[in-house]
């Protein structure tokens, strides 16, 4: 049946990807032919598959009196699944090359060594600490993408060793995604349930951050103990590419980069528009602003420091390599296949805490916000002034705010759980198995360790 062979390619799919390095099979690949594929299969076979009545969004097409048969299972497919999954995707994609121009354009420019050259840490236990805690609170302010882009292309001006700063940049996958979980704008997942009305700003901020602390922290001291001597740091030279770019011009890109991040939510809150037109408004006016300062400026320099010649230093793969899970994962969502796992968890495990617990387990290998989006469609909000167990499910319950650490911070357990992760992975070059050797038992402890002390707030309030 085209249904279970949906989930056997998603499963194969999946397992390439982890042997990316024994079969040099590029990731990218493969996710573009999971997701393209899972797709293709569910248009073929959609008459069978929706006939099963697992589908929550074909039982919502059909109750708003959407088309019946043949006709109308491939007009739901095409012109409403596909495009409504294809928008989601595209917000994400457009946003994460938007961040990656915008950081590109600060490097080339030698922006970051402006900040690199004050951090006089060569300890890397110190350094550690400075970089994690740096990244958990701007991971708050920004979101966990932007924070991990940003700070891994600081490391990558202050570690030489590509071993050490793979434990550096996991350190900040896991990190970003801590300090986005506790703030209502710091994650995707935290954003749909305070628009949604299942929690409030204050009250998030409140309840979760202690558990995020935690969540960053024992990670942090684990690899603190674990990563001793000095950082070796690359050789710089000051070749005829970069001599010529003026400390005043360093400077002035970076503000205007730093200042386009931070104003992505800002623009957010105002205009309630997806946060990708704020990063690409930003990237618009630092395209303008740097091509109007490349009037003066020679043939070879304009060539050098154009936008458009910096585009060609996004990581492409990466940006494809997304794409294509988040393909993948929607077609599985629209399908059935995440409304069934939530349906069985909901019916087997009945406890708010464990359910929640895997819930953040399941986000390290599926994308987690239609796991959330599904589960909040599950829960009704309950009416202020609830006993028993819908207590848990009023506005700011036990259960939406352990909904939100949880998949906030459970994708942190593998590299490809989280956007964070996945630009981490395709900025280092950080190979599935490493992480899941050296970290990904680290971030599991830090997991833990935030469920636990939110488990022990939550038996003495």
């Amino acid at each position: 049946m085209m249904y279970y062979l949906m989930l056997e390619v998603f499963i194969f799919g999946y397992i390439l990807i982890v042997l990316e390095h024994n079969i040099h099979i590029n990731k990218a690949a493969t996710a573009l032919i999971m997701g393209a594929g899972l797709w293709a299969l569910y248009a073929i076979g959609a008459d069978d598959i929706l006939q099963l009545g697992f589908s929550e969004s074909w039982k919502s097409w059909l109750d708003g009196g959407g088309e019946t048969g043949h006709e109308g299972i491939i007009h739901f497919i095409v012109h409403h699944e596909l495009t409504e999954h294809l928008s989601e995707i595209a917000s994400i994609v457009f946003f994460l090359m938007g961040a990656m121009t915008i950081v590109e354009v600060i490097d080339e420019y030698q922006g970051f060594r402006i900040i690199t050259n004050r951090i006089k840490v060569t300890q890397k236990s110190k350094l550690l600490v400075i970089m994690s805690l740096l990244t958990f609170f701007l991971s708050a302010a920004l979101d966990n993408l932007t924070t991990t882009i940003v700070i891994v292309a600081v490391l990558n001006k202050l570690i030489k060793d590509d071993e050490t700063r793979w434990y550096f940049a996991s350190m900040v996958v896991i990190s970003a995604n801590a300090g986005g979980a506790w703030s209502p704008i710091g994650d995707v997942t935290t954003i749909m349930l305070w628009i949604g009305g299942q929690i409030t700003a204050l009250k998030i901020i409140e309840e979760i951050f202690m558990p995020s602390l935690v969540a960053m922290v024992l990670p942090m001291i684990v690899l603190a103990f674990k990563l001793k001597g000095e950082i070796d740091t690359p050789d710089i030279h000051e070749d005829e590419n970069t001599a010529f770019i003026k400390l005043r011009d360093r400077i002035i890109v970076l503000v205007m980069g730093i200042a386009a991040l931070l104003f992505v939510p800002v623009i957010k809150s105002y205009t309630h528009l997806p946060p990708f037109i704020g990063m690409l408004l930003g990237l618009g006016v630092m395209w303008f602003m740097t091509d109007f300062k490349l009037h003066n400026k020679t043939a070879h320099d304009k060539r050098k420091l154009n936008v458009g010649h910096i585009l060609k230093k996004i990581d492409m793969p990466t940006v494809l390599f997304l794409m294509g899970i988040l393909l993948a994962v929607g077609a599985l969502s629209s399908a059935g296949h995440l409304n069934v796992l939530a349906g069985f968890m909901q019916e087997h495990f009945t406890d708010i805490y464990l359910q929640n617990t895997l819930i953040g387990v399941l986000s390290a290998i599926v994308d987690n916000v239609p796991i959330v989006a599904a589960f909040m469609g599950m829960y009704p909000i309950a009416e202020a002034g609830a006993t028993g167990e819908m207590a848990n499910f009023v506005v700011d319950g036990k259960f939406w705010e352990m909904l939100a650490y949880c998949s906030g911070t459970g994708g942190s357990i593998l590299i490809i759980g989280s956007a964070a992760g996945v630009a981490a992975m395709g900025m280092e070059h950080i190979s599935f198995t490493w992480y899941l050797k050296n970290i990904a038992w680290i971030a599991a402890l830090g997991y833990l360790g935030g469920i636990s002390l939110f488990y022990l707030e939550m038996l003495f309030m």
